[in-house]
């Protein structure tokens, strides 16, 4: 019954008539000892008088009253803050799939992890939010646009194909233009949806190799900045990891460095997941921080509740103590 606020807290004016209610009583029962003491022989009326039952002949009356006031509170409206899933809102998940994903310092290899995790993701994401799956290597592919579908966003992930290069700003751009379509489709007189980059990658960008570049992550993560589109990067991985490539071992080792520079260049946060179990830990954590939002909401049913419950008590004391409700 914690509060933030009122809806409607001209209702208050209602305790006027609580105050009135509970000052009508106290006169009445001052009322009542006057004419009682105009009894003509006291002694008579001990004989005859039932016995006094003291305090508890208030009870029903004190019940009566603070159920009152309770459920004055609640036609106020009052509010407090709860965590609620959102109705409207753009995630795309860019997912890495260069050959060094099939590293296996994560069991049993990065991508399967990586499977893994992402769609457990996508299977509780709360249903208002449209989903989107890219995959980037040396170059970035739209395989579901954004959607309330998962079923179609869980069907991709299980299908992901490594393929050679990381081309990380790419990946970033394809979501930023994936966002800008959808955006221009459902934007209504609220505008377009929020939109978030959750992009999960294990290794450093070789395409092109200047992070800077036209193409670059940096330069896609500062573009996803000016749109509004914050990233939420995933550096997914050991640094004793590696593959071979032409017969020969390749090391490939996890690149922290850039994935958090990406997340600060566009006002995102960065995660880091050295294990299977991290990175379902770091895909449930962002669920939670996407999927749902505090809001004030109504919070009136609790002294709704409490309220009418003291009322019945108190009619039960009344018919129970003085065979009558007070």
């Amino acid at each position: 019954m914690s509060l933030t606020g009122f809806a409607s807290p001209w209702w208050f004016l209602l305790l006027i008539a609580v105050a009135a209610v509970a000052v009508g009583y106290v006169l009445a029962q001052r009322a009542r000892r006057k004419r009682t003491m105009r009894f003509a022989n006291l002694e008579l009326l001990e004989k005859v008088a039932p016995k006094s039952q003291g305090w508890v002949r208030h009870l029903p009356a004190v019940l009566i009253v603070l159920s009152l006031l309770l459920l004055t509170v609640a036609l106020a409206g009052p509010t407090a803050e709860q965590k609620v899933p959102r109705n409207r809102a753009t995630v795309l998940l860019v997912i890495d799939v260069s050959l060094s994903m099939e590293a296996t310092d994560v069991a049993p290899t990065r991508l399967q992890a990586a499977q893994e995790a992402a769609t457990s993701f996508a299977r509780n994401m709360t249903p208002g939010i449209n989903l989107g799956l890219i995959s980037f290597a040396g170059t970035a592919t739209v395989l579901v646009n954004p959607t309330t579908d998962r079923n179609g966003v869980i069907k991709a992930i299980e299908n992901l194909k490594l393929a050679q290069s990381t081309a990380t700003g790419e990946g970033i751009f394809a979501a930023l233009q994936s966002v800008e379509s959808f955006s221009s489709v459902v934007g209504g007189a609220d505008g377009p949806p929020p939109a978030r980059i959750v992009l999960m990658s294990d290794g450093k960008q070789t395409v092109p190799e200047d992070l800077y570049a036209a193409r670059g992550g940096y330069t896609a993560a500062q573009a996803a900045k000016q749109a509004g589109v914050p990233i939420s990067s995933i550096s997914f991985g050991t640094t004793h990891g590696s593959v071979t490539i032409d017969d020969k071992p390749q090391p490939v080792s996890v690149d922290d460095e850039s994935l958090r520079e990406i997340a600060r260049l566009s006002g995102g946060d960065f995660y880091k997941a050295a294990s299977a179990e991290e990175l379902k830990k770091v895909y449930g954590d962002l669920g939670e921080q996407i999927g749902y939002e505090l809001k004030d909401a109504d919070a009136s049913k609790p002294w709704v509740v409490v309220g009418t419950l003291i009322l019945m008590l108190g009619a039960a004391a009344g018919l129970f103590f003085g065979q009558r409700l007070p």
